[in-house]
């Protein structure tokens, strides 16, 4: 019989995201190549009122789009995935909601913001880039023994963004001191990924490792979360 595994994608589905077409031509990529079967469910963050909304998931992925509808909506699932130690994915604002919800849960900061949405905030954890990657493709080294690492068999990647803010350097020091740690970063050593040490699987990404579905490839970042998933549902 044919592993089936059912993928939560939090994020409020628009057809004029190019992420959201590459997530969606991603996993009948991985499917594929895993000779299994993906059943993902968009959830729009303004859905997610309690952790019933992802009852049944065998993975979590917070998607690219943000400023989301709801951002609790985003950082309830994430925190639903952190602490039930179910498979987790962030890509780009996927990325940005993980780091406040550490902040806001794991730190205790009650006032971690995204500069986006709360522009004289406190604490913004999540501020503008000093360069803005808006269809933009750098090379990202990957450190080495991290999940992101392994998942690409390599000690770097070219990876294609779409955004304009990332980690405040204010508070990286604070933010990735353990269990939260950085795993990858561009030339000027700024982080692009971050994962939870102490977790199955919670990988997070400023790029969009799923464009790769666009050129047909499958994104060894999704393959990972999708084998961690098949793990969990077993």
């Amino acid at each position: 019989m044919t592993a089936r595994l059912t993928l939560a994608l939090v994020g409020d589905r628009d057809e004029r995201i190019t992420a959201h077409r590459a997530i969606e031509a991603a996993l009948p990529l991985t499917a594929r190549s895993l000779g299994i079967t993906i059943d993902a469910h968009w959830l729009p963050t303004d859905s997610i009122g309690d952790a019933t909304a992802l009852r049944g998931a065998h993975g979590v992925w917070c998607v690219p789009g943000s400023p989301y509808k709801s951002t609790e909506g985003a950082l309830l699932a994430i925190h639903h995935a952190r602490t039930h130690g179910l498979p987790f994915l962030g890509t780009c604002g996927g990325f940005q909601h993980a780091l406040i919800e550490h902040a806001r849960h794991v730190l205790h900061w009650a006032d971690a913001e995204h500069a986006e949405t709360s522009p004289d905030a406190a604490r913004p954890v999540i501020a503008l880039l000093a360069c803005a990657l808006v269809e933009a493709t750098e090379v990202v080294r990957l450190v080495a023994g991290t999940r992101i690492a392994q998942a690409y068999g390599a000690s770097q990647a070219q990876e294609g963004y779409h955004c304009r803010y990332g980690l405040n350097p204010a508070f990286r020091g604070a933010l990735l001191q353990g269990p939260l740690v950085a795993s990858a970063f561009d030339a000027a050593c700024e982080v692009r990924a971050i994962e939870h040490a102490d977790h199955p699987f919670f990988v997070a990404t400023l790029f969009q490792p799923e464009r790769a579905a666009l050129g047909g490839r499958v994104p060894p970042l999704v393959a990972a979360f999708a084998q961690a998933a098949l793990a969990a549902a077993r």
